[in-house]
């Protein structure tokens, strides 16, 4: 499983430790991921995620899954957050024409 953020793409990154003698070794700089379950109000299910705990402090702030990914950028997200994206989409786009019949 890649250490990549469903939500934000965050991945690994690299860099150096540098030594008090300014010796230089690499080393990896890994993501804060939290498995998770977010429930999507317009689906009305739940979804076991793998995000970093920057996205999962993003999610709330926008108030909520729906919410999140209806301003998410495409690239940005997984296969699986993309589908998710797009069936929210269309059960959204459903329920507001119900409501205008």
């Amino acid at each position: 499983m890649a250490r990549v953020c469903e939500l934000t793409g965050k991945a690994v990154m690299s860099g150096n430790n540098v030594s008090h003698a300014n010796n230089k070794t690499r080393r990896r700089f890994l993501p804060n991921l939290c498995s998770v379950t977010l429930i999507s109000d317009a689906l009305g299910q739940r979804f076991r995620l793998r995000v970093s705990a920057h996205a999962l402090r993003s999610v709330e702030h926008r108030g909520g899954l729906d919410a999140f990914l209806a301003k998410a950028n495409e690239q940005e997200l997984s296969q699986r957050a993309r589908l998710l994206k797009r069936q929210i989409a269309k059960k959204s786009v459903e329920q507001v024409e119900t409501v205008a019949a």
